[in-house]
């Protein structure tokens, strides 16, 4: 903690497949009148993204999946997104990869990590770090569509870039890791370009 924070104490609230846990603090504001504050914290780990692009077509392969949270908020439930998952004891990068190879059934090129992020840091621990990874023809070992036994049932879905930054101002697109992953790869295009 942080000189104006002070942990007084961590309850458990769920341990599943994530924790949900109560933390109690004090705070103290600038002036420094304390505060005190109750957080909630969901933790299941962190995670890796990885945008899979294809620059010599300027096309990128995305996955459908289902989101229960999504569904709950009312909204269209089957998100476009990039490749993703938890570390499950990995390096970012190994996990980037692996995800992409299950996800997709493509061995990423160039893995190139491009930052890290916090999604959701309101109430979600999880850190994701953000990739891109090049993929054609090549680079196939398989049809994809994730791993059954995990619930994964994805739908591959091949756009072009421009089309899928259409996608994201048309509201079709709302992942975050997503989002910043397919303009930063359009930003990574102009640069070359300049």
């Amino acid at each position: 903690m942080t000189h104006r924070v002070r942990l007084l104490g961590v309850e458990t609230l769920f341990s599943g497949w994530g924790q949900l846990t109560r933390a109690t603090l004090d705070y103290l504001s600038p002036d420094g009148t304390p505060h005190r504050m109750t957080r909630e914290n969901y933790d299941h780990g962190n995670a890796a993204a990885v945008l899979l692009l294809d620059p010599a077509r300027r096309r990128v392969l995305l996955v459908r999946q289902y989101r229960y949270p999504v569904d709950a908020n009312g909204d269209a439930p089957f998100l476009l997104e990039c490749c993703a998952g938890l570390l499950d004891g990995d390096d970012p990068s190994t996990c980037a990869g692996r995800e992409a190879l299950e996800e997709s059934g493509h061995e990423a090129r160039n893995l190139t990590h491009i930052g890290d992020g916090y999604m959701s840091p309101g109430s979600v621990q999880e850190k994701t770090s953000l990739f891109l990874g090049e993929y054609d023809d090549s680079t196939q070992r398989h049809n994809g569509g994730g791993l059954a036994a995990e619930g994964e049932f994805i739908e591959l879905v091949e756009m072009g870039l421009d089309e899928a930054l259409v996608a994201i101002a048309e509201g079709a697109i709302v992942d975050g890791k997503t989002i910043i992953l397919l303009q930063h790869a359009r930003l990574k295009e102009l640069e070359r370009k300049a």
